[in-house]
């Protein structure tokens, strides 16, 4: 079950918040509808419970708040606007990534698949999915980790009515096995038809929380929808008719030639027009919504008499009149420490007022809310208790009750029972955004999320065909050392295509998290965890040293066929040059990973790969070659006596080939560069998770 006690966001200078003390229950094993129209703050809310947006209030779900929940993708399933995912995956290679970030076996992917009736879909492409396919997939996304909660944002908006139906009816059988399923609506006749519960919001408050049953009863009423050029016309006359004939009519201008008549019958305004010869272009019986303030203004006519019908606006005015103040309707609100007690939901008095009418809750630490929220169940309160219910006080009463605030013109509620050694707040506890999720299994995540997209093949593609015409190019010029020959090499170029094409694909690892974020929908951030960034080192380092051997095996491949035998040759010094081959397209790659990483862009990546042969190597030249006093004369001989003693299998050759790279201009300019990056990667880091 969902428990959310007092959730409202920050406000916006000096507007007030669009949520403000929101606090409802959805049990398990139903089907809850949020109801609001648009600007209700429906989204608003959710965001908060899900710990998504900073604001106030606490949610339990299943008794525990989701930042103490280890793995919240295995508790809630949440879809929030449409499906994140680059558009160029299949839809099993999503789900089959989403299994990995999750911790589930791979099969569980084509389970899903099969629930939701997607396995004839399971190669196209996300890019291609219509609306309702996007529906379903994000229905399956949610199911992936198997969750008991489901949470879903407007899920059948602008859907058709079948596939509606159909979506309906997944949440509906997730909630027969016992799950608990919240999703948000604009539309009255959605939530009387697809929810078990429902929790209406108007401008940011609670306005009612009934039944199904309850909300059909008295939140909707039947009408006749009227189409007519003369409708201000027929209004009046339906109004006059309804006076004089002493029946409750009511007539709301719903804009331009339409007419919405509550209290009547097709029949009955069909020959009224026709008596009086108004051309009517519509009739149709239509069930509307009557939410507070339905009918109301200067566009409304009713008739004055009746008292078994919908009450005219004339009669809400004498009433408004005689009435001391409004009052919204009884709204029973889960307590954080007890059953649900029936609360007043008064308009706020103006000032200070405002925040005396939140319920006062207990901090995230307090035993009492810890108590409760363990059980998962309601705590009955204590028999015999002398105390009449808050919203049944009079301020005298109230103000002899202990933890009871008494006020003139407010609502008096109680604070909640507290435990020794802790106090009270007249706020609700902070809600603090909570980290993105990071993998589960982030080696086996990032191979899926690398393999999954064609981008990697069709950026090696192109690599091997640039780099083999420059070799041939380079090859007809002549002038260019073998070694340069073979890895396609020019002077004038700051680093060759292979290089380049490496740290583009290390760049492209960060940056598609950030473009289709998979794993932090609704954030805008992704998780800063050192085995994700572990797993994106190693696999752009395999996808690098893979690319540098093909394509320099490519390019002697075709000098061979251009040239023969003596362009094609290895040199002698064949293990020093494959060592800094290496070390290059990998540091490459490397500084792509972290720059994009740390600034959130591809293209930051790439210009971080870049400007590594342009503006670091020219530095460090300019750093190391200017006057000094001593010179490090010798150093890579110390280096090799102090590190290099005997090591197994022949090792220190290639260690001190990876010293001879490290020393060299470019070798010590990439160093740097990745040494930086990578301070500034995990300072980043370690101050958000301070935060």
């Amino acid at each position: 079950m969902i428990q959310a006690f007092g959730l409202t966001s920050n406000p916006r200078k000096e507007l007030p918040p669009a949520v403000d003390d929101v606090s409802f229950e959805v049990r398990a094993g139903r089907v809850t509808a949020l109801l609001g129209a648009s600007g209700a703050g429906k989204t608003t809310v959710l965001r908060l419970m899900l710990e998504l947006q900073h604001g106030r209030g606490l949610t339990h779900f299943r008794g525990r708040p989701l930042h103490r929940i280890a793995h919240p993708s295995r508790e809630v399933g949440v879809l929030l606007g449409d499906v994140p995912g680059h558009p160029g995956r299949t839809v099993r290679g999503h789900l089959r990534m989403l299994c990995a970030a999750a911790g589930v076996p791979v099969q569980r992917a084509d389970e899903v698949m099969e629930s939701v009736e997607l396995l004839s879909l399971r190669d196209e492409r996300l890019g291609t999915l219509s609306r309702g396919m996007d529906r379903r997939l994000g229905l399956a996304c949610a199911l992936v980790a198997d969750p008991h909660t489901l949470v879903f944002d407007d899920p059948v908006g602008a859907l058709s009515v079948r596939e509606a139906r159909r979506l309906h009816g997944a949440l509906r059988a997730h909630a027969v096995q016992g799950g608990t399923v919240l999703f948000s609506t604009a539309d009255p006749k959605e939530a009387a038809r697809a929810a078990d519960h429902v929790v209406t919001l108007e401008q940011g408050r609670v306005v009612a929380d009934q039944e199904a049953v309850d909300f059909a009863r008295t939140r909707l009423r039947p009408r006749v929808a009227v189409r007519t050029p003369h409708a201000a016309r027929l209004g009046a006359l339906l109004a006059q008719e309804a006076r004089s004939a002493r029946r409750s009519v009511e007539v709301v201008r719903e804009g331009g030639n339409r007419l919405a008549v509550y209290g009547s019958t097709c029949a009955d305004i069909g020959e009224a027009a026709f008596r009086h010869g108004i051309l009517v272009h519509q009739l149709a019986d239509e069930v509307g919504d009557m939410g507070p303030g339905a009918g109301v203004g200067d566009e409304a006519w009713a008739g004055d008499g009746g008292s078994a019908g919908v009450p005219s606006a004339r009669q809400r005015a004498a009433d408004s009149e005689r009435a001391p103040a409004p009052r919204r309707p009884t709204v029973a609100r889960p307590s954080p420490t007890g059953p649900p007690r029936p609360t007043a939901t008064d308009p706020p008095s103006a000032g200070s007022a405002e925040a005396d009418e939140r319920a006062p809750d207990v901090d995230r630490a307090g035993a009492a809310v810890s108590q409760a929220s363990a059980a998962g169940t309601d705590q009955p309160s204590a028999p015999g208790n002398p105390h009449p219910p808050v919203a049944e006080r009079t301020p005298h009463e109230a103000a002899e009750v202990p933890g009871s605030i008494a006020r003139r013109g407010s609502t008096q509620r109680t604070h909640a029972t507290l435990a020794p050694g802790t106090t009270a707040s007249t706020l609700p506890p902070p809600i603090s955004v909570r980290s993105a999720p990071s993998p589960l299994r982030p080696l086996r995540y990032e191979i899926r999320r690398a393999l999954g997209i064609s981008t990697a093949f069709v950026v090696g593609a192109v690599v091997l065909v640039v780099s083999a015409v420059m070799a041939v190019v380079l090859a007809r010029i002549g002038h260019t050392p073998q070694a340069r020959l073979l890895a396609a090499w020019p002077r004038e170029l700051p680093l060759p295509p292979a290089a380049l094409g490496a740290g583009l694909l290390g760049a492209l690892s960060f940056g598609d998290e950030f473009r289709h974020p998979a794993l932090a929908a609704d954030r805008g951030t992704v998780p800063r965890r050192l085995g994700l960034l572990t797993a994106k080192l190693l696999v752009s380092a395999a996808v690098a040293l893979v690319l540098a051997a093909l394509a320099a095996g490519t390019n002697a491949e075709v000098l061979h066929l251009f040239y023969g035998r003596e362009l094609a040759r290895i040199p002698s010094d064949w293990s020093a040059l494959g060592a800094g081959w290496a070390a290059l397209v990998v540091g490459c790659a490397w500084a792509g990973v972290l720059a994009a990483g740390l600034f959130r862009s591809t293209t930051a990546g790439l210009a971080a790969v870049v400007a590594v042969p342009v503006v670091v190597v020219p530095l460090v030249q300019k750093v190391w070659e200017g006057p000094d006093v001593r010179t490090a004369a010798g150093f890579p001989l110390r280096v090799r006596e102090v590190l290099l003693t005997q090591w197994p299998f022949g090792g220190e050759r290639y260690v001190a080939e990876v010293l001879r790279v490290v020393v060299q201009p470019v070798g010590g300019a990439m160093t740097l560069s990745l040494t930086t990056l990578l301070c500034a990667y995990l300072l980043t880091t370690l101050r958000s998770r301070t935060r």
